[in-house]
């Protein structure tokens, strides 16, 4: 017999027959003589049969899967990297009650009670989560309801404490602002006796609700820098497990000021731990120009190539759009873009200093990367090279971001119909009696956002990589699909390839890379694809927005749309028509009837100079939707908001490609 060939002895007892109906086979009959045997001639009293069959076998050294070896990104993963719980300050004494329990339930799909007792759920779970509690006086509103034995211990924590049971709410959380506004910390000496304990409670409920595979909950916190009010905030993201996390209490506010020392901190745990930190910063639009500012924010000194360095190091990605504001740019930086004025926020910042035009360009996501081309150009290294993602920054424990889910920025904008949902003063509350212009409401909170990712897997390590590779995206709640590659090989054919991702990456680079020195008279290539929400609405267009330094060495941008629904065709000037609107605006409801589902392109360059520094990244817009002022108004039967647009178009910002000459 060959040698591939394997010999199949299979033998059926009488029992098994005869328990089956069948009969019993006999030790003799035709069969008997002829059938071939194996291992000799059956034993005496044998009560089987002998059945052989010459079967071939598979050489076992040939692997046929092509799946093993593939390990590059192969599916979008939604989360949130910024949700407070009654573990913030800020949210527990002004009504938060979800904690980190709750709030980790409600993002993996579940029915939770909201802050005021009315059941909520998401349409759809998310696959990731940071909890980023305010590192400041941490755990404050669970101490005062449990009245923990080391807060009552403290003059100061027995005073707020007694305040808060008196129903003195109110004067107690005055009292803890004043605290923070003097950068005067309460519990002072106290971090072993009240941080660490409510740092452990928010490591163990993260180690409880993370399930490798099925949801990622990344430990993390919000470290508050806001120097005369205005917002140099980070989120910090750890890679790594409880055990090492739990090695330190977070840095704050009251400890230092200036990221420059929060990098220094994360920068000393790696060395002690071996594990691994980010940072996130947000709400450049609330900084008043600090926040991509031309200068260092303690010595004044000018960025040099060792800062830009460093911060990209420590913060690889950058939150552009949230509740309080939309980052990516700003009418008056981008004149020409007729998408730039969305849900904006520009009155000033949490301090009392009014905001400015030329504030605006230390601001905004795009005008920095665009300076930061300029930075690199001079110093070798660019300060402002991140990633773009979303997330929600809720004070109420729920990651709430879509507009007919919108359980507003903290708990007592919950949906309701007391005028407070929309009248509350979030910006201009300092000083007192400031101009209702120079105020922003909390009907102008948007119901924002959504942090994107591509990875293999769903982890922390691989959520996390993701992050600092930069492979990310930015939505404004919904969860639209989008991919792009870059390259100087791709041809529009790419776009139908059955193994278009896998291309992109062997031959060019995914949203977050660089492309460097073109090959002569080559352009830059972009195969890009985007997806509708299976559950929202379709798309309006796909553009892409460069930026680039000219000869001169001066900034420049421009939106170039390169695919659309639609049989619209540019205008005067190359302007596109609008897609339309269905919006109902009493029925608060819209239709899919205009837009399409998906749009792809393979766009190149028509400006391209390879000499010249450059970025792109793809917007995707949606067709008009309702806003959630306009759910609100219909739902709770009240006047819609006439300083408020009543339809929104959601979006998405993807993480820029790279053009480097040399």
């Amino acid at each position: 017999m060959h040698a591939s060939r394997l010999l199949v002895l299979l033998s059926f007892t009488v029992g098994a027959l005869s328990a089956c109906g069948g009969p019993a086979p006999t030790s003799a009959g035709p069969e008997s003589s002829t059938a071939p045997q194996v291992g000799g001639p059956a034993a005496p009293g044998s009560t089987g049969a002998a059945v052989v069959a010459d079967v071939p076998v598979p050489t076992r050294s040939v692997q046929y899967s092509p799946y093993p070896d593939k390990v590059f990104p192969d599916r979008v993963y939604f989360g949130d990297t910024h949700l407070h719980t009654s573990y913030s300050t800020d949210a527990g004494m002004v009504g938060a009650t979800v904690g980190p329990e709750e709030a980790y339930r409600f993002a993996r799909g579940e029915t939770v009670k909201s802050n005021h007792g009315s059941p909520v759920r998401l349409q759809r779970a998310l696959d990731f989560l940071v909890i980023a509690d305010h590192a400041e006086n941490l755990g404050l509103a669970p101490m005062i309801a449990e009245s923990a034995p080391a807060l009552l211990a403290n003059p100061w924590g027995k005073q707020v404490h007694d305040l808060v049971k008196a129903g003195k709410g109110p004067d107690a959380f005055n009292l803890w602002i004043a605290a923070m506004g003097a950068l005067k910390d309460p519990f002072k000496g106290q971090g072993e006796q009240l941080a660490r304990p409510a740092w452990q409670r928010l490591t163990a409920a993260a180690e409880k609700y993370n399930a490798p595979g099925l949801f990622t909950a990344i430990i993390g916190y919000e470290w508050t820098s806001g120097p005369n009010g205005n917002n140099l905030h980070r989120n910090v993201l750890f890679r790594d497990g409880k055990a090492r996390a739990d090695t330190i209490i977070p840095l704050s506010y009251y400890d230092t000021g200036d990221p420059e020392d929060l990098w220094s901190w994360m920068e000393t745990y790696e060395k002690k731990t071996g594990g691994k930190l980010l940072a996130i910063a947000h709400n450049g639009n609330l900084s008043n120009g600090l926040m991509f500012d031309d200068v260092t924010l303690t010595t004044r000194k000018p960025l040099d190539r060792a800062y830009a360095e460093r911060r990209m190091r420590w913060e690889p990605v950058y939150e552009t759009t949230q509740p309080k504001g939309d980052g990516e740019t700003h009418p008056f930086l981008s004149p020409t873009d007729e998408f730039a004025n969305y849900e904006r926020w520009d009155k000033g910042s949490f301090g009392p200093e009014l905001k400015t035009t030329d504030m605006l360009r230390r601001e905004y996501t795009r005008e920095a990367l665009k300076r930061g081309l300029a930075y690199e150009q001079t110093l070798g290294a660019n300060p402002f090279k991140f990633g773009i993602i979303g997330s929600t920054d809720m004070h109420t424990g729920l990651a709430t971001p879509a507009e007919d889910n919108f359980y507003g920025k903290v708990a007592m904008l919950e949906p309701s119909a007391d005028p407070i949902r929309f009248d509350e003063v979030i910006i201009g509350r300092v000083p007192a009696g400031r101009a209702r212009k120079d105020q922003h409401l909390a009907r102008e909170t948007s119901a924002s956002g959504l942090a994107a990712v591509w990875s293999r897997g769903n982890t922390r390590e691989a959520i996390w990589d993701a992050f600092a590779r930069k492979e990310v995206y930015a939505t404004t709640g919904t969860r639209l699909l989008v991919r792009v590659f870059g390259g100087f090989g791709f041809t529009a054919a790419d776009l139908d390839r059955s193994d278009f991702a896998e291309q992109g990456y062997a031959r060019g680079v995914p949203m977050g890379g660089d492309l460097k020195a073109a090959p002569a008279g080559k352009r830059p290539g972009f195969l890009i694809r985007a997806l509708r929400d299976v559950d929202g609405a379709n798309l309006d267009r796909v553009q892409v927005v460069k930026g680039w330094v000219d000869d001169a060495g001066k900034t420049q941008e421009r939106v170039f749309d390169v695919v659309w629904s639609g049989n619209r065709k540019p205008g005067t000037g190359g302007k596109l028509p609008p897609v339309g609107n269905t919006v109902n605006v009493a029925d608060a409801s819209y239709t899919n009837s205009i837009g399409a589902p998906a749009l792809q392109a393979f766009w190149q360059d028509p400006t391209f100079d390879p000499s010249q520094r450059a970025f792109y990244y793809v917007r995707v817009i949606e067709i008009p939707t309702p806003r959630w002022t306009t759910y609100d108004a219909k739902f709770f039967k009240k006047a819609l908001p006439t300083d408020v647009p009543a339809t929104i178009q959601d979006r998405a910002y993807t993480t820029p490609i790279w053009y480097t000459p040399h």
